[in-house]
């Protein structure tokens, strides 16, 4: 095979000209290969070698291949071997590139000009040259929009002259029906194919990211994601709108007739999945930082002008903040959550459903329209369609509860339900009762989706692993910022409320880390809300509550002294578990589900930065009497009270924005409550004890105990059946405290979260691409690769 053959020579210390074609022809005129052949050849010994010794060959063949890339934009690719020569260029600079990033004296190499390569016509006007980067990345635009190579030509006969590259309109191109392109052209798998190529060479170029340590900097934006998604490219508004079509129009069921996937190869699948990781790499753009417009279409501090505001430099990020038509949202709403429901499609013949393995890529994506989009978020909240996307993200995170390897899920989950759960719109939904039956290890019930939300998160905070404890303050927070508008909670949900009150408020959990006590504060919150704004019905929380009223009793009388501190936290080396497993009436799991499983041993996983604390991460807002919600000013810049610390660190790395507060620092050890840095004091229980939000359960006990009790013994009463139609029919109005406003927690974007996003993309992405292995055992410095 002729590229081996020149592999070995092009080792050689002795540099190659590059005007000597017959010798750089031999690296693309091969017909027969693939991406694979191309890897399999090209072994990463003889990468590094060449780089080592024989570097300008190696800046030769890069710069040799660019140039053929380039020649097949400018010639259109009309023939056979000029589109074989584009593919095996594509392959070869696939392969290479890792191997140019991972080296930090090379990484300048494609932003340096080539002597030759002008931008205009003229050959001697090096001044003007492009950098190889740039032509390199225009050149693949222009083959993404190829008549006859990537997309359907518009020409009737052959016999007419071919269409000119330069003069065609790629908006007519379009590969997919969608948002603003209404034709779907003819599939075409010899064009999907070659599209995936391409594209797979773009992802690889923007993967430079990989190779630098994670850094709260933001204003280090990737230069290739910056160029090619600038005005410099002409089809960024076509590739955007190709690729996120593609990705929404996508069906993987086959068209309902069963096995379908087992007889036809889907071309379009390996296309979908290229066009998902590149468009959601495109979008990496940290909102918080930017003077842009707040992305809803108005600039920040003057009222809405005429001419629509600038908007990012990112054209990518720019388009997708400005979709606005309805029937786009739902094209896009509908495709999402179709592809996000392909797992839990089951029928009654197994495997006889595709099932895509593009679940990460798509709640990125999700959450990138979420948070770039206002619109398109009070969109999905505008009717009850947003079920279609909370049944999946909380089947994944049941799922994944027990499984290490899939902490970044489990995150990226959370963080959409919470971004949603500041939007009164979220809980109003979540009345809806809940029928569908997705097989799911939980136990059964009768309900709403609040009720499955809560037995989810039960079932994550009592059985996950312990890498989640950093999650319980978001999920807490989630469910008080719908609970004042849950009108109806089953007795399933009810009990697994009041147990997760059982569990964090025992004294050696109270204890043993400085924290730890935030969590009783959101579950009082969340019996506060539900008590004040939704008692009437609410007849099964109410009897849970007063069935375990000894908690709260215990609660109010929490011992403050430094003896008592002491014997709680000698009762943990009783009970290692951080949660009472038992004793949480759990019955009977769902028909057809499996248990979650730990990840197989050896499973590779990539590390992630820590989220910032649920302080950092949401701001409050007071609902008002009518409805609308007003920020509360942050208190002034002191230091925080004992306690708002940031979420543990994953992986025992400290989050870099952290570092800066030597009484964080302090903190961050003690939640470590082993490491006996910290230790509890009087003074300090003292200073949360007092504040806790009690007075509300402790009116109500003080009013419907009495009476429960009476009709007991008047009946002679155990059914509770009878209590509840006491409750239901009772009624406070006038006996409880004056309600409180409703706080809700909304999400605020913030740097600490765009670099979590950063890792936890290029994680998904890097562990994703197995076929070739594109990054496998290069260098990155983004995260690092762990075995379960």
């Amino acid at each position: 095979n002729g590229s081996s053959a020149s592999v070995t020579m092009f080792v050689s210390p002795q540099p190659v000209e590059a005007t000597d074609d017959a010798f750089w022809d031999q690296f693309w005129a091969d017909t027969a290969t693939s991406v694979q052949d191309v890897f399999a050849l090209v072994p990463a010994a003889e990468i590094r070698a060449v780089r080592e010794e024989s570097p300008s060959n190696l800046a030769t063949l890069c710069y040799k291949a660019v140039e053929k890339l380039v020649q097949g934009a400018e010639s259109g690719c009309h023939t056979e071997k000029e589109r074989q020569i584009v593919l095996n260029c594509c392959r070869l600079l696939t392969r290479i590139l890792p191997y140019i990033f991972e080296d930090p004296d090379w990484r300048g190499f494609f932003w340096s000009t080539v002597p030759g390569a002008g931008r205009g016509g003229g050959d001697e006007d090096d001044e003007n040259a492009r950098p190889l980067a740039e032509s390199l990345l225009l050149a693949v635009a222009d083959l993404l929009f190829c008549p006859d190579f990537t997309v359907q030509s518009h020409r009737r006969s052959t016999v007419d002259t071919a269409e000119d590259i330069h003069s065609i309109d790629s908006c007519e191109y379009i590969w997919e029906a969608g948002v603003g392109f209404a034709h779907s052209p003819q599939p075409n798998y010899i064009h999907d194919l070659n599209r995936t190529e391409l594209l797979k060479l773009l992802l690889t170029c923007f993967s430079e990211a990989m190779y630098l340590p994670p850094s709260s900097d933001s204003s280090n934006a990737n230069p290739w994601v910056q160029f090619f998604c600038s005005t410099e490219n002409r089809h960024a508004l076509p590739l955007f709108t190709s690729l996120l079509n593609v990705v929404c129009a996508y069906d993987p069921v086959g068209y309902g007739i069963p096995y379908n996937h087992l007889l036809f190869s889907d071309y379009r699948e390996p296309l979908v999945e290229e066009a998902a990781q590149v468009l959601i790499v495109t979008l990496d753009y940290d909102s918080s930082t930017s003077s842009s417009p707040t992305v809803d279409g108005t600039t920040t501090g003057t009222a809405m002008d005429d001419v629509d505001p600038p908007g990012p430099d990112n054209l990518f990020v720019n388009y997708l903040s400005r979709i606005h038509r309805e029937e786009d949202f739902q094209f896009i709403l509908k495709g999402v959550a179709r592809l996000l429901s392909n797992p839990l499609v089951q029928t009654y013949l197994p495997n006889s459903a595709k099932k895509i393995q593009f679940h990460q890529e798509l709640l990125v994506l999700f959450w990138k329209l979420c948070d770039f989009n206002k619109k398109f978020l009070f969109f999905v909240l505008k009717s009850s369609d947003v079920l279609d996307i909370l049944v999946p993200i909380l089947y994944f995170l049941n799922d994944a509860r027990a499984d290490q390897s899939r902490v970044g899920l489990m995150h990226i989950g959370v963080f959409i339900l919470l971004l949603l759960s500041g939007e009164r719109n979220f809980g109003v939904r979540l009345n809806k009762p809940y029928s569908v039956r997705v097989p799911m290890d939980i136990p059964v019930f009768t309900g709403t989706h609040a009720d499955l939300l809560i037995i989810v998160f039960h079932k994550i905070i009592t059985s996950g692993h312990q890498r989640l404890q950093p999650l319980f303050d978001c999920l807490l927070t989630i469910v008080v910022n719908v609970s004042p508008y849950l009108k109806s909670l089953s007795m399933v949900a009810a009990n697994k409320l009041l147990h997760l009150l059982e569990a964090f408020s025992t004294t050696w959990f109270l204890f043993s880390a400085v924290q730890n006590h935030h969590l009783v504060f959101f579950l009082l919150e969340v019996f506060n809300n539900i008590i004040q704004y939704q008692f009437d019905g609410n007849s099964n929380l109410v009897y849970a509550v007063i069935r375990k009223r000894n908690v709260f009793h215990q609660l109010a009388n929490l011992p403050t002294d430094s003896q008592s501190i002491q014997k709680g936290l000698q009762r943990r080396k009783k009970t290692p578990e951080p949660i009472s497993r038992t004793n949480s009436q759990d019955g009977v799991s769902m028909e057809g589900s499996r248990p979650a499983a730990p990840a197989e041993p050896g499973t590779l996983k990539t590390s992630l930065v820590a989220t910032p604390g649920i302080d950092k991460l949401t701001e409050k807002s007071q609902v008002s009497e009518d409805g609308t919600m007003r920020s509360l000013e942050p208190e002034s810049s002191q230091p925080p009270p004992e306690g708002n610390l940031p979420a543990a660190v994953s992986d025992g790395e400290s989050w870099s924005g952290e570092a800066s507060h030597p009484r964080r620092d302090q903190r961050r050890l003690s939640s470590a409550s082993s490491s006996g840095q910290w230790t509890p004091t009087p003074d300090w229980v003292m200073s949360w004890k007092s504040k806790l939000p009690l007075q509300t359960i402790m009116r109500l006990l003080q009013v419907l105990v009495p009476q429960v009790e009476k009709i007991c013994i008047d009946k002679g009463l155990t059914d509770e059946s009878e209590i509840l139609k006491f409750l239901q029919h009772g009624t406070l109005v006038g006996l409880l405290p004056v309600p409180h406003p409703i706080l809700i927690r909304k999400y605020q974007a913030n740097s600490g979260t765009a670099m979590w996003f950063r890792t936890y993309m290029w994680g998904v992405i890097y562990l994703r691409n197995v076929d070739p292995p594109i990054w496998y055992d290069t260098d990155v410095k983004l995260f690092e690769i762990q075995r379960v």
